[in-house]
């Protein structure tokens, strides 16, 4: 997974995220299964239709956006893990790239955040102490 960080400004990133088809297969396994059990095709029986036959007669295009459904979390989380931003909020995510559908090898997807902004403290050793007076207010 590859992913690439865009300061928007000082409290926004843009996340961009390429994943290869390799990482996403295990999604793409379970959603032709699930796609398998809700389909009713003659001469295969509930759950035992083949992902050769799910593209033909439902469309690549509807397995893939179920696998990427459910893999989109956690690929969020690790591109935000690797980027080593710290997220406020939910993001606003926005699929640009699909395997075998968009012309694309790759799952590629974008991610607009608000991350907590960069704070500089100054040198501690260059601020002079405010003593206080003796005695009450005056």
């Amino acid at each position: 997974m590859k992913s690439a960080v865009e300061n928007l400004d000082q409290t926004r990133v843009k996340l961009t995220v390429e994943v290869p088809l390799t990482d996403l297969q295990p999604s793409l396994d379970r959603a032709y299964k699930e796609v398998a059990q809700q389909v009713s095709i003659p001469g295969f029986r509930k759950g035992k239709v083949p992902p050769r036959i799910i593209d033909q007669r439902v469309g690549k295009a509807v397995v893939m956006e179920q696998a990427v459904n459910e893999a989109l979390p956690g690929l969020y989380r690790d591109a935000v893990v690797e980027a080593g931003i710290k997220p406020i909020g939910q993001p606003s995510v926005e699929v640009t790239g699909l395997p075998g559908v968009a012309e694309s090898e790759d799952l590629v997807f974008t991610a607009e955040v608000d991350v907590r902004p960069e704070i500089t403290l100054p040198d501690l050793s260059e601020i002079t102490p405010h003593r206080r007076r003796r005695g009450g207010h005056r």
